[in-house]
C-alpha cells in the first residue's frame, strides 16, 4: 500500500506569481502549470480565488440572486418530483383496481 504524499504548501509569494503569469499570459493554463511543477487543478483554484477576491460589490451583489432563484428552483424542482411520484403511484394503484 503506497503512503500517502503529503500535500504540497506553496508560500503566497509563490500563488501570487503562479495567478499573475496565469492571467496575464496567452498560453493554457494547463501549460503554465506543468511549467510550475504544480497541478493545473490547484491552479485553477487559485485563479479562481483570486478573481472572487478582486470583484466588485455590485458584481457580487449581481450574483445573490441568481442563488437565490437557483434555490427556489431546486425546492420546486423536489417538490414536483414528489408530486409526480405519487401521481404515478395512484395511478398504477387504481390501473391495478379497475378490473
Amino acid at each position: 500500500m503506497k503512503p500517502k504524499k503529503k500535500p504540497n504548501s506553496y508560500s503566497a509569494e509563490f500563488r501570487d506569481g503562479a495567478v499573475k503569469l496565469a492571467i496575464e499570459t496567452d498560453q493554457p493554463r494547463s501549460e503554465t502549470a506543468r511549467d510550475l511543477g504544480i497541478n493545473v487543478n490547484t491552479l485553477h483554484s487559485w485563479v479562481g480565488k483570486y478573481q472572487e477576491a478582486n470583484r466588485s460589490p455590485s458584481e457580487r451583489a449581481d450574483q445573490l440572486p441568481m442563488y437565490d432563484e437557483l434555490k427556489q428552483l431546486r425546492k420546486e424542482n423536489k417538490r414536483l418530483r414528489e408530486e409526480r411520484d405519487i401521481l404515478k403511484k395512484a395511478a398504477a394503484y387504481f390501473a391495478s383496481h379497475q378490473a
